[in-house]
C-alpha cells in the first residue's frame, strides 16, 4: 500500500499528479493521471492529451491518503524497477 512515507519506493503508474515546480515554468500547474514510467519521464494523459515530462527538472505532488505529499524529480529519476524495492 503507498503511503506517504513511502511513496518514493512505489510504482506511480496510475496516480495522478501535478507539477508544484519546475525549471520550465510552461508546465508548472499541470496535471492528470501518469500512464507510463521510464528512468527520465513520465508519461501524463492530461485534459489536452498525453505529455511526456522530465522527472528530475520538476517537483511533483501527489494526494494519498487525503495528504498532499511533494517529491522532488530528482529523487525518482531512475528506472521504476530500480526505485521499487527501497533502492530510492
Amino acid at each position: 500500500m503507498i503511503t506517504v512515507d513511502n511513496i518514493t519506493s512505489h510504482e506511480f503508474i496510475g496516480l495522478n499528479t501535478e507539477i508544484v515546480q519546475s525549471t520550465n515554468p510552461q508546465v508548472i500547474g499541470l496535471n492528470g493521471r501518469i500512464e507510463n514510467e521510464t528512468k527520465s519521464m513520465f508519461t501524463i494523459n492530461t485534459e489536452n492529451g498525453k505529455r511526456s515530462i522530465a522527472k528530475s527538472t520538476s517537483n511533483w505532488k501527489f494526494s494519498i491518503e487525503n495528504n498532499d505529499i511533494i517529491v522532488e524529480g530528482s529523487k525518482i529519476a531512475k528506472r521504476p524497477f530500480d526505485r521499487i524495492g527501497g533502492k530510492a
